[in-house]
């Protein structure tokens, strides 16, 4: 598909499907025209043959090539044509290459080399044959596994081989005489006559035979390569190559790892272990000592704390112990280039499609949506090989628009990313970084290049703003695009799907001529009475629409405040998803998310630190950590339901089930599931091989009369995938890509088809392919799914954080994020996918499912947490306690207990890395988010599951910072969230002021007591801090709202305290115990 296109809009289920040209199109200009007379490569004329016709190196597509590149790219190219890819067929009086013989042609030996007419000494661009293979083909398998040998012969006599000028003909026209070799040129291709004298070549002198059995050594060399024969070199030089083992070592390399384990210390790991088993002991018998020792005058207060101290101790459970195996990792990317992606050689790294999900282009900035595609467009990865898809959810021109200019705007600043390096590659960020930009930059027009970047990015950041101002004010007859063309998008809940290809291979050329990766825009049908899953069914349709245009093995998706910090990413993750040990059995691998704009001591913990440095790192060493919704890529296979390639060793049963269930038996069933993951694994090891052979189809299989589940029907594949032969069909390309004989206008109908609101009816979609429907945090369940079907997941935390985005950190905005997820949470919690009882024919991992669990489970803290929190005051207000007169040995329980929860902080925080400010603030706001977000998550979720009361899903809004540093923080935005933890803080600082009063005025007998009741109140006011602070803001006041409900609901309390134990003097007549004194 061509960005010539044009906007692409249609309606399957209508059987419409309309082209619209828009002048604002980048790729609708054409760059230039095509002359069959100069060649596409070098751009020097094509030449003419021996009859004086014009020379066609391909019968196929009659591409213009002339005959120097057409012999260069047969001898050391991909022996392709660049343009439809077919393998290049000698033509008369060309050198026989490897393969040739194949061809059923005339031998013509004796004109072998007898081609001096047409062209024989043409000029040629030699830095031009490195680029002119870079396209995305299959070369053809070389003994070296596909990676051509790396280097030179040398020799004493350099200019011998790669000269600029002499008897081989003319020099280079670019070139400078010069006694430096540039060793990264390709040798040129060598045009002997042979009616001279071979000697005038050098082809029968002393230094012509060195260097033929050189080259004797060097493919002796490969072979070795090739069967893994390798010799250890001692330092010397290998004879008649002079290469001193470099080649070896490059060989030695690409067998390596690509990424390796870096264990926790077990000076670190084993104490923790050691302390996580005696707070478990500890635990076990304060709850002992709690449930048997009853305070029998304040029952229902001791009831309540005993329930809460049960339900925080289970949590505690399913938190600690899956971060009992925590790992690191660390990438090898020269061995991954040594592998995949040789200088100077067509990558063999694999396609990766980017997935960038918007909404609302006014709570998500058109500018922000553009930094995060212009650094995936600038991304250090071929460029023939990434394409990023931008999902518009909303269908509005805005974004349509904002697309458009940034796609202009792309191609100025993508080479300037490339030519210096710089990081990160969004314009927004980069130019904002406050530190010495001229840090390791010494190309002398830097300087003056940058600033005219800075100036073309405010030029277009104003064009952008005017987009934004204009879409303010919504006409009358709906927008219209600037041909007169009605933009279909007008009504935002019934439009037919649109797709338009920005850049791509026949409009994508950036200012230097280079090419960009493809950029396409789709926005899915939407018609009334249809369920469109939100952002769920988003990413599905992005994953069906990927496959008919592209089709990348992976898939990475990022939000659109997320930007590509580091440009490496992508490579980062290939290191595992393309490892021969990793990849076929990764699902995805999750980076961390790290945020700008975070005020410096993140008030409202939205860094999640804890979550991410200490969590994920524990989970990654069971099977994977969770997937978080963005910066994760995907293994396609993974998303289409199928299962991973595991080994023998992947199917025992992990440690802790050996333990407790014993090995697994061995019987009839088990003998099947052995032969069905046998053959699973060889339909699955070849790459180009189907993972399901349609010639079996409904014929059954020996042995298996009545069993089929290794046999998929026509019928049942449509069922699955849906009813698009190009989409399944792409479905079993396990490498990824596109048949290069493709219809670009069926792949357009195709495209609008699986886009379709109609498309997944009747399907697997959403429920056991794809991203998972049915919570409104899809992420949890699509990874969960995953898990259970065996997959592994890896976690990658490169020095250079991969992602960041924007963060809310207002903390109504905080609020409103924490309250998505926990309902998220509940609805999965009350659903047939709960990990509490779903997924256990499957493989997923003890540990993991106990993580899982936890994931599930902890809004519902939010009950006992609040009931706990409110404790202190009510101790405080009735003079009672939730714990009894103890004695010395008892005492002994709860000091070790306090012990063991710090020390296990401590010694989590040491394996880690985490400061111990984050881990307070994350205390502190788990405190906060559990009085608030998660308790209303909570009766949200009840009503939505059982009354059928659906709750609206709220983006948060990603502002920008112009009223200065970090002032977002101090906006206060009025919600019900606050009215609890708000009571919270009232009813324990009444508490407070209660009972010192009580103890001023009973004496000092009283203050003991005292003390342990203060101690918890002070601590829920210490977890609240922050949420005080919130509430007054920087001009310390507060809505009126939240004061009139706070103190009523306070003065509730305090009324119903007054009636049971007022503070008056009571008259030794009414009561001969009491003790005088009082108040008043």
């Amino acid at each position: 598909m061509e960005a010539s296109s044009g906007l692409v809009a249609g309606s399957y289920r209508r059987n419409e499907l309309v082209r619209i040209r828009h002048e604002s199109d980048g790729g609708s200009k054409p760059l230039k025209n095509m002359d069959r007379e100069i060649c596409q490569i070098c751009g020097d004329h094509a030449g003419l043959t021996e009859t004086g016709d014009l020379f066609v190196a391909c019968n196929e597509c009659a591409f213009p090539v002339c005959r120097p590149c057409y012999e260069y790219e047969r001898k050391d190219g991909t022996q392709c044509c660049p343009h439809c890819k077919t393998r290049y067929r000698r033509l008369r009086g060309s050198p026989r290459v490897e393969g040739d013989e194949d061809e059923d042609d005339v031998d013509d030996i004796e004109n072998e080399f007898g081609y001096a007419q047409g062209g024989a000494n043409k000029p040629r661009r030699r830095e031009e044959f490195s680029s002119s293979s870079r396209h995305d083909s299959q070369p053809i398998p070389l003994l070296t596994h596909g990676h051509g040998v790396s280097g030179e012969i040398r020799t004493p006599d350099t200019q011998s081989v790669r000269t600029t000028s002499g008897p081989l003909g003319p020099g280079d026209r670019n070139a400078i005489s010069s006694p430096y070799i540039d060793p990264r040129q390709p040798v040129p291709v060598r045009i002997v006559d042979p009616s001279k004298d071979l000697n005038s070549y050098g082809l029968g002198n002393v230094d012509w035979k060195e260097r033929v059995e050189g080259w004797k050594l060097k493919q002796e060399k490969n072979m070795l390569q090739m069967t893994g024969k390798y010799h250890e070199g001692k330092g010397g030089e290998i004879e008649g190559t002079g290469s001193n083992g470099e080649e070896l070592q490059m060989a030695d390399d690409s067998r390596l790892p690509m990424s390796r384990i870096v264990p926790i210390p077990p000076s670190h790991l084993t104490p923790y272990r050691v302390v996580i088993i005696l707070r478990l002991i500890i635990l076990g018998f304060f709850l002992q000592y709690r449930t048997t020792h009853p305070v029998k005058d304040a029952y229902p207060l001791w009831l309540t704390s005993v329930i809460c101290e049960i339900w925080f101790a289970f949590s505690w459970l399913l938190d600690q112990f899956p971060k009992w195996y925590p790992i690191n990792r660390e990438t090898y990317l020269d061995r991954l280039a040594i592998r995949y992606d040789r200088e100077g050689e067509p990558s063999q790294l694999t396609p990766v499609d980017v997935f960038v999900s918007t909404v609302d282009p006014l709570k998500e900035p058109p500018l922000v949506t553009a930094n995060t595609v212009l650094s995936i467009l600038a991304v250090d990865y071929p460029v023939d090989k990434v394409a990023c898809y931008v999902s518009d959810d909303g269908a509005a021109m805005l974004t349509f628009e904002s697309l458009s200019e940034t796609a202009e705007f792309a191609k100025k600043w993508v080479p300037f990313c490339k030519k210096f390096s710089i990081e990160p590659r969004a314009p927004e960020f980069y130019f904002q970084q406050k530190i010495d930009y001229l840090k390791d930059k010494i190309q002398p027009s830097f300087v003056k290049e940058r600033r005219a970047m800075k100036r073309e990015y405010e030029e277009f950041k104003v064009r952008i703003n005017a987009l934004v101002a204009k879409a303010q004010k919504i006409p009358e007859e709906g927008w219209t695009m600037q041909d007169g063309t009605p933009w279909p998008g007008n009504n935002t809940r019934d439009h037919p799907g649109m797709i338009q290809v920005f850049l791509g291979h026949s409009g994508g050329l950036d200012t230097d001529g280079n090419e960009l990766p493809r950029l396409i825009y789709v926005s899915r049908e939407k018609r009334p009475g249809f369920q469109h899953h939100k952002k769920a069914g988003a990413m599905n349709a992005l994953i069906r629409v990927s496959a008919v245009l592209t089709n990348g093995a992976y898939l990475l998706n990022v939000d659109c405040d997320h930007y590509f910090n580091n440009s490496k990413a992508i490579k980062e993750a290939m290191c595992f998803l393309m490892d021969p040990a990793y990849g076929k059995k990764c699902c995805y691998v999750q980076f961390p998310q790290r945020f700008d704009g975070i005020d410096l001591h993140d008030r409202y913990a939205n860094r999640n630190i804890v979550f991410f440095d200490i969590n994920l790192k524990g989970l990654d060493g069971i099977q994977g950590p969770v997937y978080v919704g963005t910066g994760c890529c995907f293994n396609r296979q993974a998303l289409y339901g199928y299962d991973p390639v595991l080994t023998e060793e992947d199917l025992q049963p992990n440690i802790i089930v050996k333990s407790c269930c014993g090995s697994r038996k061995k019987g009839k069933n088990s003998k099947k599931y052995s032969y069905d993951q046998k053959r699973r694994g060889i339909s699955r090891s070849d790459s180009n091989a189907p993972l399901f052979n349609m010639d079996d189809i409904d014929e059954g299989f020996e042995g298996y009369d009545d069993d089929r589940s290794i046999l998929m029907s026509q019928k049942s594949v449509e069922k699955r995938f849906g009813q698009s032969p190009v989409f399944i069909a792409a479905t079993f390309m396990e490498q990824g890509g596109i048949p290069p004989t493709t219809n670009p206008a069926t792949l357009l109908k195709e495209a609008i088809h699986v886009i379709s609101c109609g498309y997944e009816d009747k399907t697997e979609w959403g429920k056991e392919i794809g991203w998972i429907y049915g919570s409104v945090t899809e992420d949890i369940l699509t990874g969960f799914k995953m898990h259970a079907r065996g997959w592994m997941s890896i976690y990658c935390n490169p020095p250079r954080p991969a992602f960041k985005g924007s963060a809310p950190i207002n903390l109504s905005d905080r609020l409103n994020q924490v309250l998505r997820w926990a309902l998220g949470s509940i609805e999965i919690l009350l659903s047939r996918h709960c990990p509490i009882w779903y997924g256990y024919t499957g493989r997923l991992r003890l540990l993991e499912r106990l993580a899982y669990i936890n994931t599930i489970v902890y809004p519902i803290t939010a009950l006992p947490l609040i009931a706990y929190c409110i404790l202190p005051a009510f101790c405080l207000i009735t003079d009672k306690f939730i714990i009894p007169e103890i004695s010395n040995y008892a005492s002994i329980w709860f000091i070790l207990l306090f012990i063991s929860i710090a020390v296990t902080g401590i010694l989590e925080l040491r394996w880690s890395g985490v400061s111990i400010e984050d881990w307070w603030r994350n205390e502190q706001f788990w405190v906060i988010g559990g009085t608030s977000a998660h308790l209303f998550a909570v009766f949200q979720g009840l009503l939505k599951v059982l009354a059928g009361i659906d709750t609206n899903f709220t983006v948060t809004s990603k502002a920008s910072d112009e009223d200065g540093d970090f002032a977002e923080l101090y906006i206060f935005k009025w919600t019900a969230l606050l009215i609890p933890p708000t009571t919270v803080l009232v009813v324990n600082m009444i508490g407070i002021v209660a009972g010192v009063s009580y103890a001023i005025n009973s004496g000092y007998q009283s203050w003991g007591p005292l003390f342990g009741k203060l101690f918890f109140a002070l601590w829920v006011i210490a977890h609240l801090y922050p949420f005080l602070k919130g509430l007054l803001g920087r001009q310390n006041r507060t809505p009126t709202i939240v004061i009139v409900w706070s103190v009523l609901l306070a003065s509730i309390f305090s009324l119903l305290w007054v009636r049971i134990n007022p503070f008056v003097s009571v008259t030794p007549a009414a009561n001969p115990n009491a003790v005088p004194g009082g108040v008043f």
